[in-house]
């Protein structure tokens, strides 16, 4: 463990685990408020995601919790320390926060050992040369990287760059590490490889982590709970099963899934909502029976398609690991199904159609 150096006094480099308390925080660049008073809770050694469209002040929030955006209103702590406040500002520097950029962010000129140790020079530790370069390959060794410390950034690939930034930020073992959309630039197929690689890395080494993201797919590979934000402010946290399965609104539901919605009103003698599709069972609380319609969620997973002649199917989709069917009914409603590729229907093919099991949500528009 390398010694961390200040006012003559050397101290351990290793952090203890911290948590991250946004409390009512806005940020504003002018007139425009780009995150509207958030209060989010990280607890120490979790994973959480920020996922929402782009705008939705996802990156503004993350830049507030580094120091790189001081906000208009709230406060922010790490542990037990207040970084931003009303009467509090510390710089990002001394906040005990690595951050990983879109990009990456390297130095072109220097060597991948090389940029990595720039994370120790940061941080101002001060240490032995052979320390060191300990340090920096056991990052290479963490990262999948050993033995390519000599080596320049132009000649990895994209995400072998991003996994030496990772390294760099990880240097001086941040309390909270931070992630921008790391994976942006890498295409399709990498992206899937190396985000499993950076969630197994980041669970590894239990370290604090907020991670910024636009793909619902990396927010839930990669967080323990995730905060869908939209305008500005957090419409719902929660586990990825809880957002998937009790969103809270119409628009998370879409946000973190395919969803269809069916048009049905509670049934005032059994514990379902009466639809097209037959009596559907509403898990948790059922509206009270009344005359206003209710959307009902449906997953495209949970719809069961059989011979019969109530639906048309209008499109397939064939993913291997299962299919994705389009059906049009009589009323002209349309509805999407997830099927295993056990029988292959075809364009065309006339279904009845079932709910399996209950349902998450009903919604009233």
């Amino acid at each position: 463990m390398l010694p961390r150096y200040h006012d003559d006094v050397a101290i351990s480099v290793q952090r203890d685990l911290a948590t991250v308390d946004v409390d009512d925080v806005s940020v504003s660049y002018g007139s425009a408020l780009a995150v509207d008073g958030v209060s989010i809770s990280v607890a120490a050694g979790s994973i959480v995601s920020l996922l929402g469209p782009s705008g939705c002040g996802k990156t503004s929030l993350l830049r507030a919790i580094a120091g790189l955006e001081r906000p208009v209103r709230g406060s922010v702590s790490i542990g037990e320390r207040v970084v931003s406040g009303p009467t509090t500002w510390i710089k990002p520097e001394h906040r005990s926060v690595g951050m990983v950029f879109q990009d990456g962010a390297l130095f072109p000129h220097l060597t991948v050992a090389d940029n990595i140790a720039f994370g120790l020079n940061a941080s101002h530790i001060r240490a032995s040369r052979s320390d060191r370069a300990e340090r920096v390959n056991e990052l290479l060794d963490l990262v999948d990287l050993g033995g390519l410390g000599d080596r320049l950034p132009e000649t990895l690939s994209g995400g072998q760059q991003q996994r030496v930034a990772l390294a760099r930020s990880l240097a001086p073992n941040p309390a909270v590490l931070l992630l921008d959309e790391p994976f942006s630039a890498l295409d399709a197929g990498l992206r899937v490889h190396v985000r499993a690689e950076v969630a197994s890395i980041l669970r590894e080494i239990g370290v604090t982590s907020i991670f910024v993201t636009h793909d619902q797919d990396e927010a839930f590979v990669l967080g323990d709970n995730v905060a869908v934000m939209r305008d500005g402010r957090v419409e719902q946290v929660g586990s990825p099963d809880e957002l998937y399965r009790t969103p809270v609104s119409k628009w998370v539901a879409r946000f973190v899934g395919e969803a269809n919605f069916v048009p049905g009103r509670p049934s005032p003698s059994s514990d379902c909502i009466e639809t097209a599709l037959g009596c559907v069972k509403i898990a948790g609380a059922l509206p009270a029976p009344s005359d206003d319609t209710v959307d009902v969620l449906v997953r495209p997973e949970q719809v069961v398609l059989s011979e019969g002649d109530s639906a048309e199917i209008t499109t397939v989709e064939y993913y291997g690991h299962d299919v994705r069917y389009e059906l049009l009914l009589a009323d002209g409603t349309t509805l999407s199904a997830r099927t295993h590729p056990d029988v292959l229907l075809q364009r065309g093919d006339r279904v009845s159609i079932a709910i399996d099991g209950s349902t998450s949500a009903a919604f009233v528009e």
